[in-house]
Parts: structure tokens; sequence; C-alpha cells
């Protein structure tokens, strides 16, 4: 953008430099040497935003002259993005834009025809959003909302930049920020990797509360049904209140065999110092989530971050699942579409939940040897011989004379071992180096949602919770800073089709 004009009269600047001058007057006074350390950085702080806001408007005003000046000198029609030529001229239109600094007004050209809208030249120029609020201040809403509450980050825009926009105002910000995330990866073209580094999937879900009309059908009609108690929810009505979010997770890995040792300690523990084989590294992770897509559509994008990744399919896919077999038959479906050859494998911490449930029937309760019993069995699973594991803790329970209710965990173990058999091929996975649990995206449902979204007594719209959850995801991915710039591009698209960020021209 070429430089400004320089506009004839008094210095367009003149206010902003009088408050400078004003604030270092009172720095200087003997009233200030009076000041804490504290209350000197307040009042700099206060004063120097309104400094600061004066700038912004003084800056404005010398665009405003000089368009005023450049319209009178142009002589011809303008055309706008519709095609339509305007051939007059109207200054002084003015609008509000509320700054990180506080609020300015924005005044230029409106070029008008009889029977079109006007053009305003300079809105393209200083691409201005359609909202009163500047894109710094979008921004800053939705770091703060996606860290907290959207009071909380009222609160904290207030504090740091005066009143400048309200609560609704922030939420707003937040659901427009977020609509060109998915635009933003689809563009995007991810590194390319050897034929040999693993290409690892996942996928999990959790439920959030939700507002009434954000619920989906079948779980509204379920909430709309007359309650058991008239002072209490019963069992079975609070689930009722969530939607389940779906998150999905692809990333890269080198591969890093590894021995069943090197995952569970032998009975008694370890006897001396061995350097445990390390486990395979997540890179270049991809994390999306969604409350309003189904996850059957989350799974599919996984697939297509992943086809992205590897179009020729010459690496090894490993998907990595809790065995909840509506997500297993989703998964399975998937790659059956895309003619994908996967490699399923239950995440291993699943089982050993279900092996010291097992435990529990055998042992005591807080009984040491549960501890061995288990490095036992799962030894038994790591090394590939789950059926194995399964057949010894049936015979255990129906030596030790189990009745039904005592055997409950352990037979739950026993049909988890052998209807997941498929899936438990640890040796061969430990062996050629593959994950074989699900901590990236389990980390992901904790901090995505638990940490923001199940805040006790919080309950969301879809709008708004959709929007939260694919900005965190975005900003875990560490792409916030090349999303804001492409959001802004796009919007900036939208709004002045035609006109490039940056650019103020009068050509006809």
């Amino acid at each position: 953008m070429e430089p400004y004009a320089l506009i004839g009269g008094a210095d367009p600047f003149a206010a902003s430099m009088k408050l400078v001058t004003a604030l270092v007057a009172e720095l200087q006074a003997p009233e200030a040497a009076g000041l804490t350390a504290y209350e000197l950085e307040q009042f700099v702080a206060g004063r120097g935003r309104e400094v600061q806001r004066q700038m912004v408007q003084d800056h404005l005003d010398l665009r405003a002259a000089r368009e005023q000046e450049t319209a009178r000198e142009h002589g011809r029609a303008v055309v706008g993005a519709d095609g339509i030529p305007r051939n007059r001229v109207e200054t002084g239109h003015g609008r509000l834009l509320a700054t990180l600094f506080g609020t300015v007004q924005v005044t230029r050209c409106a070029w008008r025809r009889p029977g079109a809208g006007n053009l305003y030249p300079a809105d393209a120029a200083l691409s201005l959003p359609a909202p009163r609020h500047s894109h710094t201040l979008a921004r800053l809403a939705v770091l703060e909302a996606a860290r907290g509450s959207f009071q909380a980050a009222h609160a904290a825009i207030t504090g740091r930049c005066g009143p400048v926009i309200g609560k609704r105002q922030i939420e707003q910000a937040v659901v427009n920020a977020a609509a060109d995330i998915a635009a933003f990866y689809a563009a995007r073209i991810p590194v390319p990797c050897t034929a040999k580094t693993l290409l690892v999937l996942s996928a999990d879900a959790k439920g959030i509360v939700m507002r009434p009309g954000a619920l989906r059908p079948a779980t509204a009609r379920a909430a709309a049904r007359r309650g058991k108690m008239r002072t209490r929810l019963a069992a079975g009505e609070k689930p009722n209140r969530k939607r389940m979010a779906t998150l999905a997770c692809v990333y890269d890995a080198e591969p890093s065999p590894r021995r069943p040792h090197d995952i569970i300690a032998p009975p008694g523990g370890r006897h001396g110092y061995r350097t445990l084989r390390p486990r395979p590294r997540a890179t270049a992770k991809w994390l999306a989530g969604s409350v309003r897509h189904d996850p059957a559509s989350m799974i599919a994008a996984a697939f297509s971050q992943a086809e992205a990744r590897d179009p020729a399919r010459q690496r090894t896919w490993v998907v990595l699942v809790d065995g909840a077999e509506h997500q297993l038959g989703l998964i399975r479906a998937e790659a059956a579409r895309r003619g994908v050859t996967i490699h399923i494998v239950i995440d291993f911490i699943h089982v050993l939940e279900y092996l010291w449930k097992a435990a529990w029937c055998l042992h005591p309760a807080g009984d040491a040897a549960a501890e061995d019993w288990v490095a036992v069995k799962a030894l038994a699973v790591l090394a590939g011989d789950s059926s194995r594991a399964a057949a010894e803790i049936t015979a255990e329970t129906e030596a030790a004379g189990l009745a039904a209710g005592q055997r409950t965990g352990a037979d739950a173990c026993v049909r988890y071992l052998t209807g997941k058999e498929d899936y438990l091929h640890y040796d061969q996975a430990l062996a050629a180096g593959w994950p074989i649990a699900t901590g990236v995206i389990e980390g992901a449902c904790r901090h995505l949602i638990g940490d923001r979204l199940d805040i006790t007594g919080a309950r969301w719209g879809l709008d708004g919770a959709e929007a939260i959850l694919t900005l965190r995801a975005l900003i875990s991915n560490g792409d916030f800073g090349d999303y804001w710039r492409f959001h802004l591009a796009r919007e900036h698209q939208r709004l002045y089709p035609g006109t490039a960020q940056g650019q103020y021209t009068l050509s006809a």
C-alpha cells in the first residue's frame, strides 16, 4: 500500500500528541513521585490505552481526509463487485469500530447510484469486519473463550481493554471465528513421510451437557418424558441432558519395537536396572472434534486426513480403539468403503481395567498379591495369548467356587478377552513397533472437552459448543496462527470479493 499523501493544515496527529504531552506532564508532576510501582503501572496502562485509541482515531481520520481528496480528483465512476458503476460520491459516512484500545469512528466516502447499494472502497482497504468489533478484538475473544468460560473471557477483555464487547458478542465472535476451520485443513498439504513411518488413527467420544434445544432428536424425546421423581433426577434420566461429541486423531509415528516386559513389570517387580525400550512418539498430530456431526462423519474425516498423508497407500495404518462395538463397526465400514488395509488394536489400558476387575473377584480388597496376578495375566495377553489368559481366569473362578454375584468382574473380563481376541495381537504390534494405547485421543478428550466444555453447571448451545470444540482442537494442533491469517483472507473475500487485503483503489 502506498504511503498517505500529506494533508495540508493542522498536524493530523495533534490530538494524540496532546494526550502524550499531558501524560508526560502528569508523570513529571510532584504528585507522581508518591506513586508505588503498582500504581504507576496501572496509571500508565489506563492513560496509555486512551493515547493508543486516539492514535488509531487520528490515523483513520487521516485516511478519511486522503480519501476525500482522492475522490474529488477522481472524476470517474467506481465499479463494485456487482458490476454496477457508481458515479456519485458522498463524504462523511461513518461507522463505529471497537478495538483493543476502545471504540473509534471510521469515516469514509460512499459511492452511490440510484437503485444500488452504497459502495465503500475504504472498507475494503481497511478490511473492516461486518460486525462492530475489530478482528484483533475477535482474536482476543477466541483465545480467552477457548481457555475459560464466556463470562471469564468477558471479564478478562474488559479488564484489559475496557467495556468494548459484551458476553453475547464474544460468543458470536467465537462462532464466526470457527467458520473456516474445515476449509483450512482441506487446503493444507501434509508433510510427506517415508513408507516405514506408521500412520495412526484413533477416535473417542464424550458427552456434553446441552441446552434442551441443542439435543439430538432421540435424546430430546427422552428428556421430555415426565421424570419419575419430582425433586431430583432418577437413575438413567441424567444422561438425557447430554449430546455426544466425537474426537478423531491422526498422527505419524516411527516404529519402536518393544517386548512385553517393557510394558508390564514381571511379578515381584524388576530386579536391577534396565533401560526400557522407548514407545512410539506421536508427531504431526491432527486433531478434530465435533458435537454437531455424528461419529461416522468424524471417522470419515480422519480417514480423509490419513489418505491425504498416504495417497499411495504405502504406509502401515494402525487404528487404536477402546473396543466399543459401534465404533469398531464404523471404522471397518469406512476402511472397506475406501479399500484401505487397516490394523485395529484395542487400547491395552482397557484390557488392564478388565483384568483388575477380575483380580478383585479372586482377591480380598487391598491384597498386594492382586498386582502380581494382574501382571501374570497381562504379560500373557501381551505375548499374544489372550485365549489362555481367559481360560485361566475361568478355571480359577470355578475352582474358587464363586457365586454368580461374586464373579461378575471375572466373567466380564473373560467375555472381553474372547470377544475382542482378533484385536489383541499385542505380540505382533510390539514386534512391529506399533503403539498399543489410546493416550493421545483420551488425553484430548480430557483437555478439549473435560477441561472446558464440562464446566460444572454449564449448558451449551450447539453453535457455541461446536465452535469452542473445533477451535480448541485447532489450538492444540498448534495451527491457530496460520489459521487466523487464512480466516481473515477468506472473510475479506466474502465481504469484499475481487479485492486484495490492504489495497485501496478507485480505478474504474
